[in-house]
C-alpha cells in the first residue's frame, strides 16, 4: 500500500522532552543540545542488497536494492543555514515515491514547511529500482538576493550514458527560486517560488538556461560554498575516477547568472609534456579563513604502482576571492590553472606510513577531510591500509599558523570529517552505538578532548554536519528499518561565545602586497549587541588615519613609501567605550618590472613568434602556448640579483652548455641554484615592453635562432627578446582595475554623482540597508549622475562598483 506523506510541525513545545534529552548527554564545558526537531517520518533509504547494474525490478513492495551505497537522504551537501532558517533536502520514501523534498525550519518560531517537487530519484543509470547513492541534492541560499539553488548529482550521465539514451535530456539537473524566496512567510513557501523550465518542470539542463551539453554533461559530486562577500560558488567533478577534473562557477546575484567554468585541473593530463598518467581527485573545495581552498587525494591511472586506488595528500589555496587565479601551494609558491601536475601541490604521502611495496596493496580510500582555522592552522586527516600486512593507520597532518612544514602523527583515533569554528577544530560524528559525539582541539594541535556525547535516547544511522555562527546543525537519519525512515535535525551549541562588543578588519588581509601609490580600501565590521556603534576609527602604524560613522565602515589608504604598514580598527560605542581589532600588516613595494618572481609566465620570442617549450631535457619553440611545458617561473637564485629560470614540468632550471655560443638545455636540478651556468640576469626593455635574459652577465642571451633552435648567443637582436605572458590575470601588466571612487554631494537629496577611475566597463549597483537592489546600470563612463525621482528614501545606501576583472570597491551614500 502506498505510504502516505504526513506533515509535522514541531515548534518550541514539550519542554519536558527537551529536558529528558538534555539529561541524556554527557556535557563538558557548555556544549549542549539546544533542540531536536523531527523533519519527517519518510526519508528515503536503500534497505535492500547491493546488486549489479543488470539487477531486475523486484517490485515496489520489496526492499530497495542499490548499486553503490545505502544512503540517499541526509546525504551529500544537503543542509545550509540562512538567517534564522535551516534548509534541508531529502527524498521522500519509499521506493514507490522518491519525490524531491525541500524543508525550511525556522529556528525562531519552531515552524517548518516543506516543498514537494514533481521530479524524483532517478536510480542507477535511470533504473529507479536500483538505488543510486550519488543522486544527492545540494542546496545553497544566496545571502545577497535570497534565492535558493538546488543541484542534483546525476553521476556523470550524458547523451550516451546510460547507453539507451534515456537521460539524453536529463543528464544535468538544476532548480532555482525567484529572488527573496528564502525568507517568504511559511504560507508562501511553495513550489510557486521556483522557476519553471520551458516544459513546465523544475529541472534545468544548465545553470543559465537552455541546453549546454559541452559544459554540463558528465558531471558529478555537486557542492556549494559561500565567500565572505556572500557570493555562491558551485563545483563539480567532470569525467571519471582516474581521469577527473574539478570545475567551478560563481553566481552573480546582481544579474542572476552564473559565470563560465574555471577549471582547477583538466581531463587527459597525460597529453601534457612531462605528465605520464591521467589522474582524478577525491576531496573537496571549500571557502575557509578568507580563501577558496582545495584538498584532495589523487587517483592515478597507473595500475602497476603499490596504490590500489588513491595516493597522496594535496592542498592549495587562492588569494583571489573568485578563485580564477593567484593559486598557491602550502609553501606559498605560485601555481597556475588549470593544474596539470598534482605533485606541485603535494603535502605528504600516507603510503609512506605502511610497509608494503607490492602492486595494488596500499589502500587509501575514505576518512579523508581537511579544514583551516581562523588563525590559519591547516588540518588534514587521512587513512591508509596495508593489505599485504593487514595494518590500518589513521593520520592527522597539520601545520600550525606561521609554520613552514606539516606535522603528521599516527596518534589519532579516527574520524571521517574534520571541521572548524573560530580557532578550534572539531571531530563530529556518531559513536558505535549511533549517538552524536563532538571532540574538540585547539587549532594547530592534536590534543583532542571529547566535549559532548549522547549516552541514551534514539540512535542514528548516518548524518551530515553544517556549522554556522558557533552552532552545530546535524541532519540525521534515525537507525530504523524500511525504505522510509525518520529524519531529524539536532542543533548543538558549541560554546563559542563572542564578545558582545567587537570589531574586526575584513579587508585587506594580513600579508597582502600592494604597489606604492595604489589605493587600498580598508574595511571593518563592528558590533555592539547592547549599545550602538558611533564610529570606527582606522589607525595606520599606530596613528590615527581616519574614521567612518556609518556601515559599512570603510576608508581608503595610499602609501607613498615602501615597506610594511600596520593596520588596526578601533570601534566606539554610544557610551564612548572602545574595542580594538587585531593588528594586521600589509606591504607596499615600488613596481620593479624586472622582478618576475611572483608569477608563472609563457615566453614568446619576438623574432620567431614561438613559445619557449620544455621537451624533456631539450628546449624547442612551439606555435602554441598551451600546456605546462610552456610555463616558466623565475626563482631567486640566492646570489646577487640572479634568477633561475625553472620549467613547470618535472624538469628543472635552464642551463647553458659552455662559455661560447651553444646549446641550452633543461636540467634535472631544482631551484635555487647558484652554479654560474644556471643563473640569469633579467633585462626589461620598457620602450618595447619585452625582456631579454643574460647568462651570468657574460653578454650572452637566451636566443631563438630559426635554424639552430634555442641557443646561448651574443646577439642582442629580436631573437634575444621575449614577450612575457602572465598566467595570472591579477598580475598581468594589461589589467585595468578600479582604484578610486567618489560620491558628491554626500549626503544628497535630489541627485548625486558617482565618479570612479581605472575601469573601462563597470556595473554600478546601489543597495538599501536590507540588501535590496535600488539601482543598477552598466556603464563605460567613469562619471555617472543619478536623479533621485523618489527612488531613494532617506537613509544609508551601499554603492558597489564592479569593474574589469571583477575588481570591486564599495562606498556609502546618505540620502537626506
Amino acid at each position: 500500500m502506498k505510504k502516505k506523506y504526513l506533515k509535522f510541525m514541531y515548534g518550541f513545545k514539550s519542554m519536558q522532552l527537551y529536558l529528558i534529552l538534555l539529561c541524556a548527554f554527557i556535557s563538558h564545558a557548555q556544549v549542549v543540545l539546544e533542540n531536536e526537531i523531527k523533519i519527517t517520518d519518510f526519508g528515503l533509504h536503500f534497505d535492500g542488497s547491493k546488486v549489479t547494474s543488470g539487477a531486475t525490478n523486484t517490485g515496489d513492495s520489496s526492499p530497495y536494492d542499490y548499486y553503490f551505497g545505502r544512503n540517499i537522504s541526509a546525504h551529500g551537501d544537503c543542509i545550509k543555514t540562512y538567517n534564522e532558517y535551516v534548509f534541508m533536502t531529502w527524498y521522500r520514501g519509499g521506493k514507490d515515491d522518491r519525490h524531491v523534498m525541500l524543508t525550511r525550519y525556522n529556528t525562531n518560531t519552531g515552524s517548518q514547511v516543506t516543498v514537494e517537487f514533481p521530479h524524483r530519484h532517478t536510480g542507477y543509470q535511470n533504473k529507479y529500482w536500483i538505488g543510486e547513492s550519488h543522486n544527492s541534492i545540494a542546496v545553497a541560499v544566496s545571502p545577497i538576493d535570497g534565492t535558493i539553488h538546488l543541484l542534483y548529482d546525476m553521476h556523470a550521465y550524458s547523451n550516451t550514458r546510460p547507453s539507451d539514451g534515456s537521460l539524453s535530456n536529463d543528464y544535468f539537473r538544476y532548480s532555482y527560486s525567484v529572488k527573496n524566496a528564502a525568507s517568504v512567510p511559511d504560507g508562501e513557501f511553495t513550489l510557486n517560488q521556483f522557476v519553471q523550465n520551458n516544459t513546465g518542470g523544475y529541472k534545468h539542463l544548465s545553470l543559465n538556461g537552455g541546453e549546454d551539453y559541452t559544459n554540463f554533461a558528465a558531471l558529478t559530486y555537486p557542492q556549494f560554498f559561500l565567500n565572505d562577500a556572500g557570493d555562491i560558488f558551485m563545483y563539480m567533478r567532470e569525467g571519471g575516477n582516474n581521469n577527473g577534473a574539478y570545475k567551478f562557477s560563481k553566481y552573480d546575484a546582481t544579474t542572476s547568472t552564473w559565470s563560465s567554468f574555471t577549471h582547477f585541473n583538466v581531463l587527459n593530463a597525460k597529453n601534457q609534456s612531462g605528465i605520464d598518467y591521467n589522474w582524478g581527485l577525491y576531496g573537496n573545495m571549500k571557502y575557509v579563513n578568507g580563501k577558496i581552498r582545495i584538498g584532495f587525494q589523487r587517483r592515478l591511472a597507473n595500475n602497476n604502482d603499490k596504490y590500489q586506488y588513491q595516493n597522496g595528500v594535496y592542498y592549495a589555496y587562492s588569494d583571489n576571492q573568485n578563485g580564477t587565479n593567484a593559486w598557491k601551494n602550502h609553501q606559498g609558491q605560485n601555481i597556475s590553472l588549470p593544474l596539470y601536475d598534482a605533485d606541485l601541490i603535494k603535502v605528504m604521502e600516507p603510503g609512506d606510513y605502511v610497509q608494503s611495496t607490492e602492486a595494488n596493496k596500499v589502500y587509501i580510500v575514505g576518512d579523508f577531510d581537511w579544514t583551516v582555522t581562523n588563525n590559519g592552522d591547516v588540518h588534514i586527516i587521512s587513512k591508509v591500509k596495508d593489505n599485504q600486512y593487514n595494518v590500518t593507520k589513521y593520520l592527522h597532518t597539520y601545520k600550525p599558523a606561521g609554520s613552514t612544514d606539516f606535522i603528521t602523527t599516527e596518534d589519532f583515533s579516527r574520524a571521517t570529517s574534520i571541521y572548524t569554528a573560530g580557532d578550534n577544530i572539531y571531530i563530529i560524528g556518531l559513536t558505535s552505538a549511533g549517538r552524536v559525539f563532538v571532540e574538540k582541539a585547539e587549532g594547530g594541535t592534536n590534543n583532542f578532548t571529547r566535549v559532548y556525547e549522547a549516552t541514551s535516547g534514539r540512535t542514528f544511522d548516518h548524518g551530515r554536519v553544517h556549522i554556522a555562527d558557533g552552532k552545530l546543525y546535524y541532519y540525521l537519519m534515525e537507525d530504523s528499518s524500511g525504505d522510509a525512515r525518520p529524519l531529524y535535525l539536532q542543533i548543538v551549541d558549541l560554546d563559542i561565545h563572542q564578545d558582545p562588543f567587537r570589531v574586526s578588519l575584513t579587508s585587506p588581509t594580513s600579508g597582502e602586497v600592494f604597489e606604492v601609490g595604489e589605493t587600498v580600501q580598508i574595511s571593518a565590521n563592528a558590533i555592539d549587541e547592547n549599545n550602538g556603534i558611533s564610529k570606527v576609527e582606522f589607525r595606520v602604524n599606530g596613528s590615527y588615519h581616519g574614521e567612518d560613522n556609518t556601515e559599512p565602515y570603510t576608508i581608503n589608504f595610499i602609501s607613498n613609501t615602501e615597506g610594511d604598514q600596520s593596520i588596526q580598527a578601533v570601534a566606539y560605542n554610544t557610551n564612548n567605550e572602545t574595542v580594538s581589532s587585531a593588528e594586521i600588516t600589509i606591504n607596499f613595494k615600488i613596481h620593479d618590472p624586472t622582478d618576475l618572481t611572483n608569477d608563472v609566465y609563457k615566453l614568446k620570442n619576438v623574432a620567431t613568434g614561438k613559445y619557449l617549450t620544455s621537451d624533456d631535457s631539450n628546449l624547442i619553440g612551439s606555435d602554441s602556448g598551451d600546456g605546462v611545458a610552456k610555463e616558466w617561473e623565475f626563482v631567486n637564485a640566492g646570489t646577487g640579483d640572479f634568477v633561475n629560470i625553472n620549467s613547470r614540468t618535472s624538469k628543472g632550471v635552464l642551463r647553458f652548455t659552455g662559455g661560447s655560443a651553444g646549446t641550452m638545455i633543461n636540467t634535472s636540478f631544482s631551484p635555487p641554484r647558484t652554479d654560474t651556468d644556471k643563473i640569469w640576469t633579467v633585462h626589461y626593455h620598457q620602450a618595447d615592453d619585452n625582456y631579454s635574459f643574460e647568462t651570468n652577465n657574460v653578454n650572452r642571451y637566451l636566443y631563438h635562432d630559426v635554424n639552430e633552435g634555442i641557443i646561448h648567443s651574443s646577439s642582442s637582436d629580436n631573437g634575444s627578446r621575449w614577450v612575457l605572458e602572465s598566467t595570472s590575470e591579477d598580475l598581468s601588466t594589461d589589467d585595468v582595475q578600479i582604484n578610486s571612487i567618489k560620491v558628491f554631494p554626500n549626503p544628497a537629496s535630489e541627485s548625486f554623482t558617482i565618479s570612479f577611475k581605472g575601469a573601462t566597463n563597470a556595473s554600478v549597483i546601489i543597495y538599501n540597508i536590507l540588501g535590496e537592489t535600488i539601482y543598477k546600470e552598466v556603464t563605460s563612463n567613469q562619471t555617472i549622475t543619478i536623479n533621485n525621482h523618489d527612488r531613494f528614501k532617506p537613509g544609508v545606501y551601499l554603492i558597489r562598483i564592479v569593474g574589469d576583472y571583477h575588481k570591486v570597491l564599495n562606498t556609502k551614500l546618505i540620502i537626506e
